[in-house]
């Protein structure tokens, strides 16, 4: 018996020394990790310079910019751009309200629509299986062209002029199906789903209450996907919106940078109050002042998702 308790014990101690073994070389050394640090914090301020000199650049005085270029450090501050923006006072309100009312009401029906999708096609016994995924597989190679796209918003769907164009057209993408299946196949175990269907779970219960828990990372990816496509998009707007009212934030800022560009290249034929008026126009700055407006709201939304995005995004990009 004490011959069996001392062989245990060498044997547990040898497993514990082969275990530190492997610890002791999985682990990054300390120069190792002082480079990778580095290395990491260079490519962060790559990232984060290029959108603090847009800043810098659109509370830069739009003479003092002609004359002296682009500087980090300007000689004049000025936030006329911004003020020139605010001008179109209830366009820009209405615009915002647009905007986030197509964003959050996109994203929640494409999170519905493409997770319930996605379900269906991770299951196994879903019958209709290859043949939906061959549904969603066409669009990826092929596409109607951008006239029948026309024809059938317009004619058949009779979305013209509504907040549904902005909606509808987006909230279904191939790439974020299958990206969200493979998530659910990987990620939601065969024996979960069994065990609820055996005490009675409906297909709906199951989904809300198990599985869209257990799969909150892919959903955030996907989520997060959605978002940054509704809060972008202005070529529906372009192209379904001739109703003001419905303009999105985005679509608005290139009418008035479309106006500002207008107005500085033709001057000369609107006499000498066209002349003065575009010359006090700022041209660059408004520019930079579109780009911060348009960017700002994603930067602030970016952290809720972000704790989640690399998780889902990896795991769901699982080849099969």
């Amino acid at each position: 018996m004490a011959e069996k308790v001392m062989s245990r014990k060498k044997m547990e101690k040898k497993i514990r020394e082969i275990e530190a073994e492997g610890c002791k070389h999985n682990q990054i050394k300390k120069p190792t990790n002082v480079i990778f640090n580095i290395f990491l914090a260079v490519l962060s301020l790559i990232c984060v310079i290029p959108f603090i000199f847009v800043m810098i650049i659109s509370i830069t005085d739009e003479e003092s910019l002609t004359m002296n270029g682009y500087r980090f450090i300007p000689e004049k501050f000025s936030l006329y751009a911004y003020e020139y923006i605010v001008s179109a006072g209830e366009n820009i309100l209405r615009s915002y309200g647009v905007t986030i009312l197509v964003t959050v009401l996109g994203t929640v029906l494409g999170l519905l629509l493409t997770g319930t999708y996605a379900y269906a096609l991770s299951r196994k016994t879903y019958a209709y299986r290859k043949f939906f995924t061959t549904v969603i597989t066409i669009p990826m190679l092929f596409s109607g062209g951008m006239i029948a796209n026309y024809l059938i918003v317009t004619k058949v769907m009779m979305l013209k002029d509504t907040i549904w164009a902005l909606i509808l057209l987006l909230c279904l993408n191939s790439f974020n199906i299958i990206v969200l299946r493979t998530f659910f196949k990987t990620s939601i175990p065969d024996a979960v789903v069994e065990s609820a269907k055996i005490d009675g779970a409906s297909e709906w219960r199951l989904f809300f209450q198990i599985v869209i828990p257990m799969a909150l990372p892919g959903l955030a990816t996907i989520g997060l996907f959605l978002t940054l496509g509704y809060w972008n998009d202005w070529f529906n707007a372009m192209m379904y919106m001739d109703n003001k009212d419905m303009i999105p934030l985005q679509y608005l800022l290139i009418q008035i940078e479309s106006s500002i560009d207008w107005l500085a290249n033709n001057k000369a034929t609107m006499g000498v109050d066209g002349i003065a008026v575009a010359a006090n126009m700022p041209k660059e700055t408004i520019k930079m002042a579109i780009v911060v407006i348009s960017t700002l709201p994603i930067i602030f939304a970016y952290p809720f998702f972000q704790r989640y995005f690399v998780n889902g995004l990896t795991v769901g990009a699982v080849k099969e």
